[in-house]
């Protein structure tokens, strides 16, 4: 957009560094920790909220819903020719940002009590670098960065859980190292190849797609297609461990459980939808070809994520493993979303990656809270909690709504539009019987939902949680502010469909050309 020529993506960047170093030097001498957490905590809403601010105004402002191709384009040289520091956003990544400037000030908010003991300054700074990985692989149009900053989350996330957690943080920080690890190092291998079998002078991923996609339909590679398939799926493989996808989810439950509770709305809300960006990115720009081939298995796998991960909801007794498992579940629409090939499958895909990041965000926030007043999260535990806390049962009773795809609120929107997709004339029959199973798994998100609220507000109140206080107001204000935003993007989803409608119509392109 030339009147919009900012480098506000390496602005935005920039920011969240600034804001880990700058949390990192508070002083703390002679200050207990509760002291310096809340400087840290002032500190660290103030650079989120200039983070959200930006984030708003890319959105917004910035960003060109009916123009294709990427947008707000920076790039800095770093490796001679071969590797630049290249910056752009598109209807799919600009999504992204934005969920990511809405959750962080959440977090932050949430993150009080965790903070205050042990290490506040490092706790904070973590986070920002959290964020600017986070960012970083959204933003990044060079196949070694987008590398770079794929793996450089991994290590503030294993030291937020392993420092923060729970009893068995260790475990569940190791698991997620040796998945995540493995995970980088199929991207690793896939990326070398694609430059090698591209023939591309630089990294950039525009280049290195435009000659990997010519050189399948008129090249030497269009002999080769077999062994193309291969390359995409060690990066099938390696998106869906981040997604994560049945049978590579089990790191998932356990980092959940174990993760405090800030860190689990980051992990549910934003760090699972890196999987879902990079697989619809990878698999419709360099690999138009084995999609098409390999899409019966991405809808099967789909559907069988929608339904087992639903299942596993039934029978649990820890409230975050429930959120947990649903998380596992509902990914398996951005799979069914892609397997379409369809503009309207891959435009449900990223509503729901987005949908997703702010329920379940706000699912995690309400049980950190009811975990902090009882020090328990077990289901059983529970009875009776709604004339106790009710405006806790409030939230947690809309958000569970949300969660399940009432109308009118955002859950629904997403699923729709998969469902709309996959049951579309054009789509072959594999995609409809894969939506046809994944109905039943719909149908038993609404039982385990509902189940867990009755469980947990219903029946005889207990003596023993007679202590037990509803939400404060900052609380209050968070979880509005979650609701809210479902319920505007379940009334009003243009707000969102009409900034990814252009690019879900790019990504879409090259597979309608090759269904054939």
């Amino acid at each position: 957009m030339d009147s919009f020529n900012l480098p506000i993506l390496s602005f935005l960047l920039a920011i969240t560094v600034l804001a880990s170093i700058v949390v990192s030097f508070i002083p703390a001498e002679g200050r207990s920790d509760e002291e310096v957490a809340i400087d840290c905590k002032k500190v660290s809403l103030i650079f989120s909220g200039v983070i959200l601010a930006l984030s708003l105004i890319i959105f917004y402002i910035g960003f060109v819903p009916n123009q294709s191709g990427l947008q707000l384009i920076e790039s800095y040289k770093w490796l001679g020719d071969v590797s630049t520091f290249k910056l752009g956003v598109d209807g799919l990544s600009v999504s992204m940002v934005l969920l990511t400037g809405i959750l962080l000030p959440p977090t932050i908010i949430a993150s009080g009590s965790i903070a205050k003991k042990t290490k506040p300054k490092l706790y904070y700074s973590l986070l920002f670098l959290l964020t600017t990985a986070v960012l970083g692989v959204f933003l990044a149009q060079d196949l070694i960065f987008f590398f770079v900053f794929w793996e450089f989350e991994l290590i503030p996330m294993y030291l937020l859980i392993s420092i923060w957690g729970g009893e068995n943080r260790l475990k569940a920080a190791n698991k997620f190292l040796i998945f995540t690890f493995i995970a980088g190092a199929l991207l690793l291998a896939g990326i070398l190849l694609l430059f090698w079998l591209s023939g591309a002078k630089t990294f950039s991923m525009a280049e290195s797609a435009y000659n990997f996609r010519l050189l399948q339909e008129q090249g030497p590679l269009s002999q080769h297609l077999d062994f193309i398939k291969w390359i995409f799926v060690l990066f099938l493989v390696g998106f869906c461990i981040k997604l994560p996808s049945i049978p590579l989810h089990t790191w998932l439950p356990e980092a959940h459980v174990e993760a405090p509770t800030p860190i689990s709305m980051l992990l549910a809300g934003i760090l699972l939808k890196m999987g879902g960006y990079g697989l619809i990115r990878f698999a419709t720009e360099f690999f138009p070809y084995s999609l098409v081939e390999l899409a019966p298995i991405i809808a099967a796998v789909g559907a069988v994520n929608i339904l087992g991960a639903a299942i596993y909801c039934l029978a649990q007794d820890d409230m975050k493993r429930v959120i947990a498992y649903s998380s596992v579940s509902h990914m398996g629409f951005i799979l069914l979303g892609l397997a379409t090939l369809t503009p309207q499958g891959i435009n449900g895909a990223i509503f729901q990656m987005f949908s997703h990041g702010v329920i379940s965000a706000g699912l995690f926030m309400l049980i950190g809270v009811i975990y902090e007043r009882s020090h328990t999260r077990l289901i059983s535990n529970f009875s009776g909690l709604a004339t106790k806390m009710p405006i806790f049962f409030f939230f947690f009773l809309a958000l569970a709504m949300a969660n399940l795809g009432l109308p009118a609120l955002s859950g629904f929107v997403g699923e729709s539009l998969v469902f709309y997709s996959a049951f579309s004339a054009d789509v072959p029959t594999y995609v409809k019987l894969s939506a046809a199973f994944s109905t039943i798994g719909v149908i038993i998100t609404a039982a385990y939902m509902l189940w867990l609220a009755k469980k947990i507000f219903f029946g005889n109140e207990m003596p023993k949680w007679s202590n037990l206080t509803d939400l404060k107001s900052s609380e209050v204000l968070v979880l509005s502010s979650f609701l809210a935003l479902s319920l505007f993007l379940g009334i009003y989803p243009r707000a969102l469909t009409d900034k990814i409608e252009t690019a879900s119509i790019t990504l879409s392109q090259e597979l309608s050309v090759n269904k054939s």
